[in-house]
């Protein structure tokens, strides 16, 4: 049978998020600051869909690293749910109401019902982890509801990629690879199109393969062979799911050296910019690189 990219689950996933990446930050929030006019209505929000409450010092110019990771987490899951951030310093009455003896501290609210999550800080990949199990929890509660962004500014719309997104909605993925690079000539260190370069890479990649049961095969009978190893890592990107992929190429990075070794490096990176640099899967994959390669 042709591979029809279009029945692969992770690949059509990919595409979407090609086609409607989070927002800039201050183009669309998911991040409500709290004050006492604004609480119970936010709370209240929670029977629709999950709210994450974080209270923080703002004296405490530490916890701002804590504070971004949430934020980017919260305004890349688009409306999963809603971060409402409470600084104690100015709501000193809420940390007493909740007993909030060390900042941060963060808590999942479910309908109503409040759940303590961590205090003090995490690294992204664990804060991606915890919010994931949430989301679990309010999926099997019947919370299917999506958070309305706090403030939308379309002024913040780059014209430099309108071209690279047309390319993209149209499917015309190796287009958009050129206007993403034209982007990267001019703004080489362009994290966005750096992203949107490599979720097209992929996507033309591979719209191009067919059988895949035959390149998974030929990559399996010739372990050292470079390009069946990139193509099966393609086929299992969008088959099997980012983590066969990563094993594949991590594996051959670490029994081989040179070019070959270089080659795959940079293309496990790429597939690692396809799906996010907080993803889990990539955070896991991102150790064992480096155990590989030292």
């Amino acid at each position: 049978m042709p591979f029809n990219p279009a029945q692969a689950i992770d690949l059509s996933a990919i595409a979407e998020a090609a086609k409607n990446p989070p927002p800039p930050p201050g183009a669309a929030s998911y991040v409500a600051h709290l004050d006492q006019a604004n609480f119970n209505a936010t709370m209240q929000l929670s029977v629709k869909h999950p709210v994450i409450l974080v209270m923080y010092s703002g004296k405490d110019a530490s916890e701002r690293g804590m504070l971004d990771i949430l934020e980017n987490i919260a305004n890349n899951a688009n409306g999963a749910f809603l971060l409402a951030e409470a600084d104690i310093d100015t709501l000193p009455e809420l940390a007493q109401q909740f007993g909030i003896q060390a900042v941060p501290t963060v808590l999942a609210v479910i309908a109503g019902q409040l759940a303590p999550l961590f205090q003090g800080t995490r690294d992204a990949a664990e804060v991606q982890a915890v919010l994931g199990q949430v989301l679990q929890a309010a999926q099997q509660a019947g919370l299917t509801g999506r958070a309305a962004p706090v403030s939308v500014d379309d002024k913040v719309e780059d014209p430099r990629f309108d071209a690279a997104n047309a390319a993209m909605e149209s499917g015309n993925f190796d287009l958009a690879v050129a206007e993403f690079e034209k982007i990267l000539e001019a703004t080489p260190a362009d994290p966005e199109a750096k992203i949107g370069r490599s979720q097209a890479a992929f996507l033309a990649r591979v719209a191009k393969l067919s059988d895949p049961a035959k390149i998974l095969l030929a990559a399996d009978e010739n372990p050292d062979d470079l390009d069946a190893q990139l193509a099966a890592a393609d086929v299992e990107m969008a088959q099997r799911g980012a983590v066969n992929a990563f094993a594949r190429l991590i594996a051959f990075i670490s029994g081989h050296f040179g070019d070959a070794r270089d080659t795959a490096r940079v293309r496990l990176l790429e597939l690692f910019d396809t799906i996010g640099p907080d993803s889990p899967e990539v955070q896991q994959a991102r150790r064992e690189l480096t155990a590989a390669l030292f």
